[in-house]
C-alpha cells in the first residue's frame, strides 16, 4: 500500500501545478530515494521543454496584433498555464530523452557513461589547449629522438643541410610531378617539407641509407619495393600517439616524387584533390579530408609552408 501511495505522488507531481506534490518529490529526493531519480529527471526536462515554449511564444508576441483578443494578458496567462503542463506531459510520455541521459549519468549504472564526479566542470579550455600541445610536442621528440636510442630498426636524419638546399634538389622533380598531376609545384614542395622538416628528418634504414622518402607514403600491400620501419606520429580523437609503420624506400628524390605522382593519380579517393590541383589551399584541403594524413591541422601547414617567406624567396 505505501508503495502505491508512493507511486501515486509520483504521478501527481506530473501535474506542474500541484506544489504539494511536488514537495513530495523533493523529500523523497532528499531521503536518498534512487526511485525517484527518473522522476526528477522528467521534471528537468519539462522546465527545459517550458522554456522552449517561453522563448518561442515571445517570438509569437513580437508579431501578434495588439488589438486581437486573442492577445490579452488573460489569454496569455492561461496559454502559460497550458505550456507549463504541455511539457511536463512531453517529457513523461519519452519527451526529447534528456531524462534518460541525466538518469544513466546521475545514477552511474551504464558503464558507458563517464560518472558524473569525474566530469570536467571548470571550462579551462586555454588548460586543454595546453595539454594537448605539450603531449604534441613530447610524441614528436620522441620520435626525433628514437634514433639515438637505438629503439628501431629505421630512424630520421637530415638529407639536406638547409631548407634551400632542400627546395633547390626537390624543386626539378616537383616541377615534372605538377605537370602530370596538375598541380603547383609549390604545393608539392610545401608538402614534402612538412612531411620532412624541410629535409631534416627524412627516413634512413637500418644500414644508414637514405630512403628519400619525402611525401610520408606508407608501404601498404600494394608495395613491393624497399621499405623502412620508423616510429611515427598519428592522431587519435584529435591526439596524436606514436606508432611503428613501414614506409617505402626509393633510390633517389626523383624515384620518390615519380612515385607520388602515381600514388596521387592512381587512388579514387585523391580525385577531388587532382580535379582541385589549380587552387594550392583546396588541393591541400582534399588531400586532408581524403584522409592522406590523420594530421587535424595538415592542410593549414602546408600552406603555412606555402606562403612562407622563404618559399616566395625560392620559388618564382
Amino acid at each position: 500500500m505505501d508503495a502505491l501511495n508512493s507511486k501515486s505522488q509520483m504521478e501527481m507531481a506530473r501535474n506542474v501545478h500541484d506544489m504539494g506534490s511536488i514537495n513530495a518529490m523533493r523529500e523523497a529526493i532528499a531521503s536518498g530515494d534512487d526511485k525517484v531519480l527518473a522522476e526528477a529527471a522528467q521534471q528537468f526536462e519539462a522546465i527545459f521543454v517550458q522554456m522552449m515554449l517561453k522563448s518561442m511564444r515571445k517570438a509569437q508576441d513580437a508579431l501578434a496584433d495588439e488589438n486581437s483578443p486573442f492577445n490579452s494578458q488573460q489569454v496569455k496567462f492561461y496559454r502559460d498555464m497550458h505550456d507549463q503542463q504541455l511539457a511536463t506531459d512531453l517529457s513523461s510520455g519519452g519527451g526529447m530523452g534528456l531524462a534518460d541521459l541525466i538518469v544513466k549519468q546521475l545514477g552511474q549504472q551504464d558503464e558507458n557513461y563517464t560518472p558524473a564526479s569525474v566530469i570536467r566542470s571548470d571550462g579551462n579550455l586555454s588548460s586543454l589547449n595546453r595539454t594537448r600541445t605539450q603531449a604534441v610536442q613530447e610524441a614528436e621528440n620522441n620520435v626525433v629522438q628514437s634514433a639515438s636510442k637505438g629503439t628501431v630498426s629505421a630512424y630520421k636524419a637530415p638529407l639536406f643541410d638547409s631548407p634551400e638546399a632542400f627546395i633547390s634538389a626537390v624543386r626539378p622533380h616537383a616541377g615534372r610531378a605538377a605537370a602530370a598531376l596538375g598541380v603547383d609545384a609549390k604545393a608539392i614542395i610545401s608538402q614534402a617539407a612538412i612531411e620532412t622538416g624541410w629535409g631534416k628528418y627524412v627516413i634512413h634504414d637500418g644500414s644508414g641509407e637514405a630512403t628519400h622518402n619525402l611525401f610520408g607514403i606508407k608501404a601498404n600491400r600494394h608495395w613491393d619495393g624497399k621499405q623502412a620501419v620508423v616510429d611515427t606520429i598519428e592522431f587519435e580523437s584529435g591526439m596524436p600517439a606514436k606508432q611503428k609503420a613501414a614506409f617505402r624506400a626509393y633510390p633517389s628524390i626523383a624515384d620518390a616524387l615519380d612515385d607520388y605522382v602515381k600514388f596521387i593519380s592512381e587512388q579514387p579517393r585523391y580525385k577531388e584533390a587532382v580535379a582541385q590541383g589549380s587552387d594550392p589551399k583546396r588541393y591541400a584541403e582534399s588531400l586532408q579530408q581524403a584522409g592522406y594524413a590523420t594530421d587535424p591541422a595538415y592542410a593549414d601547414k602546408i600552406m603555412a609552408v606555402y606562403n612562407s617567406d622563404r618559399m616566395q624567396g625560392m620559388m618564382p
